[in-house]
């Protein structure tokens, strides 16, 4: 089907003589092929966003409906891939065509001459459904690609594969009901349509990412999602980065989505020379990098996110666990205002669509752990974590309000911690996490069963530290009582010593669990101690340039193969305080 443009407005082309076409079909346009998408409809009239640049265009121009929607390709390859809002393949671009894309260029998303081990994990006979498992590539040296059966199809294998195949090559061939069915490695998805599952669960298990902070005070959980909302310079994308190093997530999916094409060169040199603490290979090899800088074609931006998430529930039904890093919603929600803009919708706040929330609703909501498809009972789960850009880092503007509404973690960063060189610079009075109840039970067995009691610790001597800083402001440090000076040294040690954590330090950048367990009650035991030690008279200055106040603030250095470490420290504090107590008691 042929129609023809009448009017070009930027990214966006109105055309006529598109009656037959349907919503989100992919076009070409002109004579140049260059790629668009249809968002809107209006009798014969197609409303089209443009991926690429529209200028010299005119009236008349060719317009070339596909009757497919925007898809992504999902087969071997994917791991360690480049591609752009649109899934095309940057690194095959570059050797192609140079360091810019050319308008109208044709390539495949994924290579089609290079040929991968098939391993078979069924044998002919067997009677399989959708989402069994036929086969196995090994992509990298860390990723297994699991070979499923395509949605909607079950039936007898009739043939199946073993060897070296390209992702179009027929691996195995299924009786079905309607026939016989060719099965190749290579599958195409609606990227706007969620990927289906039997049956979502209740997120009950913390992604661990060894950032103290988040952790121990603000938990996500695998399946869970998250807002990193903060003004420009609080340090959006390195937390984004450390999660990406660190998380415990099987496949990290990184969207950068009008992200500035200096910080997604960081990205792209850093992620290859950086070692995944399990297996000590490069991260990339467990890796897909998603780059839309913010001097591409504004509507591929829109995009870009959902074909992150297509790609992240693609190896979630693989039984992966996947952590998609979208930076940044806020540029995202951009492309989204001046779309509708072009399309002279009515505004809403500060001039977004009035589907805002919605749209940020269906990219959220395709997060979670879920119940897989297949004979067999397999979970795997999306974590998405999203940074928001508020003009001004002003909270209370559309795309942060209504992020806030549909996340259950919030990171709020602050630019006065970030100004104080504290980093992650994550206000511990702004931030919430509503997991920490739920997973409960997985701290009690595999932490301690102390280990939220002391997280409630934290939060209660922050919040004092907050209340008595006034106090101190008005009238000094002096005027506080023995206790309360305590909390705040408590307060002091707690953010200092815990919860500033040196991204760049080799140490410090990564804590486990069992390390964050320790030192939480290391700080836990020295405030109770002193608080006895102050009860019994003791002189509070004695107690704190006690030796063991300075190893609490070095404790976080050391290494994780060294925390017997921890016991010998808790045990010379315990003899220190209490004879301090016993000294101050005699003095009485």
């Amino acid at each position: 089907m042929t129609g023809k443009t009448v009017k070009i407005s930027g990214p966006l082309i109105i055309a006529e003589g598109m009656a037959d076409a349907k919503l989100y079909d992919v076009v070409r346009v002109s004579d140049k092929g260059l790629i668009g998408e249809i968002i809107e409809l209006r009798e014969d009239k197609a409303s089209i966003q443009v991926y690429e640049e529209t200028s010299g265009l005119g009236p008349g121009e060719d317009v070339y409906s596909t009757g497919e929607p925007l898809s992504a390709e999902l087969a071997p390859g994917l791991i360690t891939g480049i591609f752009d809002g649109i899934q095309r393949p940057l690194t095959a671009l570059y050797f192609k065509y140079g360091d810019r894309i050319s308008r109208g260029v044709s390539v495949n998303n994924l290579d089609r001459e290079r040929k991968w081990l098939f391993i078979p994990k069924v044998k002919v006979g067997d009677i399989v459904q959708e989402g069994d498992i036929l086969g196995i590539v090994n992509e990298t040296e860390i990723v297994e690609h699991r070979i499923l059966v395509p949605n909607g199809v079950q039936g007898k294998v009739l043939s199946i594969a073993e060897g070296e195949y390209t992702i179009e090559e027929t691996v195995a061939q299924i009786q079905t009901e309607k026939g016989k069915q060719d099965v190749c490695m290579l599958r195409k998805w609606p990227v706007r349509k969620g990927r289906p599952y039997a049956e979502k669960l209740s997120p009950d298990k913390p992604m661990v990412t060894g950032q103290r902070v988040i952790d121990t005070l603000f938990p996500i959980a695998k399946g869970g999602v998250a807002a990193v909302p903060g003004p420009f310079g609080s340090g959006k994308t390195v937390v984004q980065h450390q999660l990406a190093k660190w998380a415990d997530a099987d496949i990290i999916v990184y969207v950068g989505c009008g992200e500035r094409g200096n910080e997604m060169t960081d990205v792209l040199n850093e992620f290859p020379e950086l070692k995944d603490p399990k297996t000590g290979e490069p991260l990339m090899k467990r890796t897909v990098l998603i780059a839309n800088t913010s001097d591409m074609p504004v509507a591929a931006r829109e995009a870009s996110i959902y074909t992150g998430i297509t790609i992240a529930e693609y190896f979630r039904d693989m039984g992966y666990n996947v952590a998609i890093m979208a930076d940044s919603t806020s540029r995202w929600a951009e492309a989204l205002r001046e779309m509708s803009g072009r399309l002279e919708e009515m505004p809403g706040d500060e001039g977004y669509p009035a589907y805002l929330s919605s749209r940020l609703a269906e990219f959220y909501e395709r997060a979670g752990i879920v119940r897989l498809l297949g004979s067999e009972s397999r979970t795997g789960s999306v974590t998405a974590i999203g940074a928001v850009s508020p003009p001004g880092g002003d909270l209370s503007e559309p795309v942060a309000q209504a992020t806030l509404r549909i996340v259950k973690v919030f990171w709020g960063l602050s630019a006065s911690l970030a100004y104080k060189r504290h980093f992650p610079a994550i206000d511990w009075l702004i931030s919430y996490s509503l997991y920490a109840d739920k997973m409960k039970e997985w701290y009690d067995e595999q932490i301690g069963a102390e280990f939220l009691q002391y997280r409630q610790f934290v939060m209660t001597i922050l919040q004092e530290e907050a209340e008595l800083d006034e106090i101190v402001r008005l009238v000094g440090m002096d005027a506080l009582s023995s206790k309360d000076r305590l909390t705040m040294e408590t307060a002091k040690i707690v953010r200092e010593d815990y919860l500033h954590q040196n991204a760049f330090h080799e140490v410090d950048t990564f804590t486990s669990m069992q390390k964050q367990f320790k030192l939480l009650k290391l700080i836990y035991e020295f405030n109770r101690l002193a608080g006895e030690a102050v009860a019994n008279y003791a002189d509070l200055d004695d107690i704190l340039s006690s030796p063991c106040k300075e190893k609490i603030g070095r404790a976080k250095y050391i290494e994780e193969e060294n925390l017997s470490e921890f016991d010998d420290i808790l045990t010379e504090m315990k003899a220190e305080l209490t004879a301090l107590a016993q000294g101050g008691s005699d003095d009485v």
